[in-house]
């Protein structure tokens, strides 16, 4: 069985270890959603992992309503995040950018417009706004006759994500964004051809995968998929059918790789509600399979001996020890991320975590 030290291929992506940096929103962009000098220093300290896969990046503004987290559909956003990617590359690393539509969990004061969802429905708790936490708004349900001008978005966002200098893109189909909101039933709650039966509420996520594979090439996409448990009030009432299902039209669009987002029963941000469908995913996807979701490194190695990933996406072990791969391997305490500065803005907990000092070459 594969070590966590171990090269893999993700498609075009030759990563030198199974040791993945998931993504992870920062809000440390501008308001008009451009990256800062900051992020370009963050993801350079961070080009050990096998892999970076870039914090959630809006396609459009309809799409992002995050405070200061960045976008890719303008020259402004475009230029900037080649300086990330140049830094990364310098630091012999690889790069993928996450595509984010968001869905009903934006808010009008941020977009400038309703949010859109599979269906009229509201979001639960309240939103991040620039004017601290105010109450989701109710969405309207996204026309059949707009689908094409999202998927103009999608292949836009792509297209620019590959002129910035990315080494592919990810398609964020998870944790109760828009994607999520369409493939699970307790928000889809449409009569049309995007609605009702499986292969109906799985036709978005094929729709905008065939897009993106058509721009970018299947070997530079993949997919983030969020199977089991409600997260931000999108729940399904069958996932062991759902899942495998659109991971069988993924394949079909000719994408590389998947990341699943898939808790335990204890999960930090989110505990299972039914056993894990990752396992009826792998038995359909033919790419690799990324597991991500409370692992440490004893817990991801486990996994690997299991066949049941192939390689494993840290998230928060990122935030705090940028060195993660070596610390790994020379068995090296980890530094624990200070919450508050999670979305904080400023370089307080975002690039003042050093590596270690054991890991560092004379």
């Amino acid at each position: 069985m594969p070590s966590l030290f171990d090269p893999i291929r993700l498609g075009a992506i030759h990563a030198p270890n199974r040791i993945l940096m998931a993504p992870l929103t920062r809000g440390r962009a501008t308001r008009d959603h451009v990256p800062t000098e900051m992020m370009i220093e963050y993801y350079r300290q961070r080009a050990s992992a096998g892999l970076i896969i870039s914090e959630a990046t809006g396609i459009s503004r309809e799409g992002l309503g995050w405070p200061y987290a960045p976008g890719i559909w303008s020259d402004a956003q475009v230029e900037v995040w080649k300086r990330v990617t140049d830094a990364v590359h310098q630091a012999d690393g690889r790069i993928v950018l996450q595509l984010w539509h968001m869905g009903r969990m934006v808010h009008s004061s941020i977009t400038g417009v309703q949010p859109v969802s599979a269906s009229a429905t509201t979001g639960p708790d309240e939103a991040h706004t620039y004017d601290g936490k105010q109450p989701f708004e109710l969405a309207r349900a996204l026309d059949v006759a707009e689908i094409p001008r999202l998927l103009e978005d999608y292949v836009h966002a792509a297209r620019n994500a590959i002129a910035a200098g990315f080494d592919g893109v990810q398609i964020h189909a998870a944790n109760g964004y828009l994607i999520d909101q369409f493939l699970r039933d307790s928000v889809n709650l449409r009569d049309d051809a995007y609605g009702g039966p499986i292969e109906n509420r799985v036709r978005l996520l094929g729709e905008v995968a065939q897009a993106v594979v058509g721009t970018v090439g299947g070997d530079r996409t993949s997919v983030r998929l969020s199977p089991n448990g409600a997260v931000q009030g999108v729940n399904d009432s069958n996932p062991h059918v759902l899942f495998p299902a659109a991971a069988k039209v993924l394949k079909e669009a000719g994408v590389s790789w998947l990341e699943l987002r898939e808790p335990g029963t204890s999960g930090t941000f989110g505990a299972a509600d039914v056993s894990p469908v990752a396992p009826a995913i792998k038995a359909v996807f033919a790419g690799p399979l990324v597991l991500n979701s409370d692992y440490d490194q004893v817990r991801g190695q486990a996994a690997l001996d299991a066949g049941e990933a192939d390689a494993i996406a840290f998230g928060r072990p990122f935030i705090a020890n940028p060195d993660l791969p070596a610390r790994f391997a020379r068995g090296l305490p980890l530094a624990t991320a200070e919450m508050p500065t999670y979305y904080s803005q400023g370089p307080t907990g975002y690039i003042d975590y050093p590596a270690h000092a054991e890991s560092v070459p004379a």
